[in-house]
């Protein structure tokens, strides 16, 4: 039986793809290990993989909130946390090397999380990017000073990987492109949201959305009671950006007027803390995790922060958006699906306030129509692709080589 490492930082959002991947790989005879934040051993092992915790034992989502709520500027936002996932790589170094050995192959993230240790062991590896924006534009021409500034640029992303070829005697690179798969590198986004950059190498592969529809789970009795109560209610969900402490009750605050004066009905997902002492109006329920092919199903539109999972979940169960980015990536994803007309124009944070919130509403009430119909068009292909299952025959391909 052939072994995969399989590393992944972040949010829930950053580790999801990677658990419908191992499934996939597990259900094709593969034996998986998939290391992470420690704070995701029951998601994983619940899944039935197996799980190697990696760095501190942390509430990643309490941290990125915190990164990203010290921060309204969404590119120091976004640097920021790289920093800190960076910081946990480089000082769990140890730990990695010690999973990738006697494995066949190892699958990493776009933080190169174990690209480095492979290389020491002769291990072949394969990318995983969840971003475009960090999918490297190497075959357009380049002026004098985009070589300059992606040269300076290139230099300080290569840093922490540089530190830990040190501890092995490596010498280091100017990019971190070079500790990349030569091979392939997975995009688990769908081309029919995301057109293929004609820049990109040819190893740069749109498998489709990897997903899983969950057809076991079983609605609480007072979740289906609120649902036959009226009309299908909008789903708030704004990941990590809800804990932020500082704001929270604030931001709440500002939802829960919006919905009322607009007269939707609403399902608020996190805000854990705010909810303990917090009475919400009987057109309002509050709820923790529910798999995505059954709420957004069961509901009109999702306002969400567009982290890469609940993107692409409102485009694999066609429910329109009105996207609330906070750092440079979810902005990028906000614009996706604008772009292809199944989203508002994004509230960014630095704006957000309950009559922006009433103005979304009202411009999708406005144009609610063709944004579903667009949604649901889209949905159709995406599940024609199968994504999962063509990044696996992709992976088996790079194995018998």
């Amino acid at each position: 039986m052939k072994k995969i490492a399989m590393f992944t930082m972040g949010t829930r959002g950053d580790v999801q793809p990677y658990i419908f991947l191992s499934k996939q790989l597990i259900k094709e005879g593969f034996d998986v290990i998939l290391g992470s934040h420690p704070c995701w051993r029951q998601l994983i092992e619940e899944s039935g993989i197996k799980f190697e915790p990696i760095g501190p034992d942390i509430d990643i989502e309490k941290e990125a909130a915190i990164i990203r709520g010290k921060n309204s500027n969404p590119v120091i936002s976004m640097l920021k946390t790289m920093n800190f996932v960076f910081k946990i790589i480089q000082n769990s170094s140890e730990e990695i090397y010690e999973v990738c050995k006697g494995k066949d192959l190892i699958i990493v993230s776009h933080s190169q999380m174990g690209a480095v240790e492979a290389g020491v062991l002769g291990i072949p590896i394969v990318n995983v990017t969840l971003q475009k924006e960090m999918i490297a534009e190497s075959l357009k021409p380049k002026t004098f000073k985009d070589k300059l500034l992606g040269g300076m640029i290139a230099k300080q992303v290569a840093k922490p990987y540089n530190k830990i070829r040190k501890k092995y005697g490596l010498k280091p690179v100017k990019s971190a492109d070079e500790i990349m798969s030569k091979e392939l590198n997975l995009i688990p986004i769908s081309k029919y949201v995301l057109e293929r950059n004609p820049y990109w190498e040819d190893k740069n592969v749109l498998t489709g959305y990897w997903y899983d529809d969950e057809l076991d789970y079983v609605p609480a009795d007072n979740l289906v009671e609120f649902m036959n109560q009226g009309e299908a209610p909008v789903v708030l969900a704004l990941g990590a950006m809800s804990f932020e402490d500082k704001s929270e009750k604030d931001k709440l605050d500002m939802f829960v007027n919006a919905f009322k004066k607009t007269g939707c009905r609403a399902i608020i997902q996190g805000f854990q803390k705010t909810l303990m002492d917090y009475e919400l109006p009987e057109t309002m329920f509050a709820c923790g995790s529910i798999p995505h092919s059954w709420l957004f199903e069961h509901s009109k539109f999702v306002i969400h922060h567009c982290g890469f999972g609940t993107s692409a979940a409102t485009m694999i169960y066609g429910i329109p958006s009105i996207p609330v980015p906070h750092v440079l990536d979810q902005l990028g994803f906000a614009m996706q699906l604008n772009d292809i007309n199944v989203a508002t124009k994004p509230i960014k944070s630095k704006d957000l306030s309950e009559q922006t919130i009433i103005s979304a509403i009202e411009e999708m009430k406005c144009t609610y129509d063709e944004k579903k119909k667009n949604a649901m068009a889209i949905s159709e292909k995406i599940k024609s692709e199968n994504g999962v299952a063509e990044a696996v025959r992709l992976i088996e391909k790079v194995m018998e080589r």
